[in-house]
């Protein structure tokens, strides 16, 4: 075996044979796309691709792979390297320049590796693979086949990066065509579920809410539960409207069609003491809402009321939250 099987990069071990090489061919076969007609890039439409401009273009693979990111510019018209007018030539190294800039910014890669091999295809073609941070053994001229050895990433962190370097080219041209992924949440469906939760005071974090992170391996999506300070319960606030009708009305046992609730008595609100006495004022919650005329519509309503004359407030409207 030649001394590159012993290199740390190499990415196989055992007992490995050289293949016999092959009598050389007198003529050499076409490779795909020789002609414009057959030429499957010159084919493909812009949507293909995750950013085009007049003269170039860059794609990726149609699904993720082992590498943070691998990509392939090509020019935009039928050349190849060495065919280049001088206009497509100078501006092949700017946007290679700029590609592996934009690559290297991404989040966890240390190196772009680039690569023109053209055996494959006609059309010009260069590869941009992405060396993950701190993975030593994949430098050098092994990368290429690291790629296929290594479990792929993510799609959503594969769309994400797309996104970035679509955007980081748009910014001197061209057009972005790589959109990130969506974010799917949704919000408590009712004060209800969201009362079910019970917030910490000291860090105003629901512990049972599950946390916000990357999807998982199922594809479902973690959701965000927004903390709702000082939310009651919906049936306390039946609980409370009963006891506000109740002591309104002077006897529970009354008939609740001789009970007009929208109608406030003045002269018995103008004139009746305070329940509580002297010391009513420091009364707690429970008090305040007995002696507390609440309309049974809706919390919403309770508490842009305005109180009758002479009878005492509540504790405040409750706080929804901003919902």
């Amino acid at each position: 075996m030649p001394d590159f099987a012993r290199w740390p990069s190499f990415p196989f071990e055992g007992d490995l044979r050289v293949k016999q090489l092959d009598d050389p061919v007198a003529v050499e076969p076409p490779r795909k796309g020789e002609g414009t007609a057959e030429c499957s890039s010159c084919a493909a439409p812009d949507d293909a691709y995750i950013w085009v401009s007049e003269r170039w273009r860059v794609r990726a693979m149609d699904r993720p792979t082992g590498l943070p990111m691998v990509l392939i510019l090509e020019s935009r018209s039928h050349f190849d390297l060495g065919d280049l007018p001088n206009l497509l030539a100078a501006e092949l190294g700017v946007l290679t320049v700029r590609l592996e800039r934009a690559i290297r910014s991404l989040d966890g890669v240390a190196r772009v590796h680039v690569n023109r091999w053209g055996d494959g295809s006609a059309h010009l073609h260069l590869w941009f693979l992405a060396r993950p941070y701190g993975q030593l053994q994949l430098r050098g001229t092994f990368l290429s086949l690291w790629d296929s050895i290594l479990p792929p990433i993510s799609e959503s962190r594969w769309r994400e990066n797309l996104a970035l370097v679509a955007a980081w080219l748009a910014e001197f041209g061209g057009r972005p065509l790589a959109e990130p992924p969506r974010i799917e949440w949704r919000a408590p469906s009712s004060l209800t579920e969201q009362a079910s939760h019970p917030i910490d005071p000291d860090t105003n974090f629901d512990e049972d809410a599950p946390a916000v992170g990357p999807a998982a391996s199922d594809g479902s999506v973690a959701v965000a539960v927004l903390p709702i300070e000082n939310i009651e319960p919906a049936a306390d606030l039946d609980e409370l409207a009963a006891q506000a009708l109740t002591a309104r009305n002077g006897d529970a046992a009354g008939d609740p069609a001789d009970v007009d609730a929208d109608a406030p008595d003045a002269e018995d609100d103008e004139t009746a003491p305070p329940t509580g006495g002297p010391d009513a004022q420091g009364s707690d919650d429970a008090t305040t809402a007995s002696e507390t005329p609440v309309p049974t519509q809706s919390p919403a309503t309770t508490a842009g009321a305005a109180a009758p004359a002479g009878s005492r407030t509540g504790s405040g409207p409750v706080d929804q939250g901003g919902k």
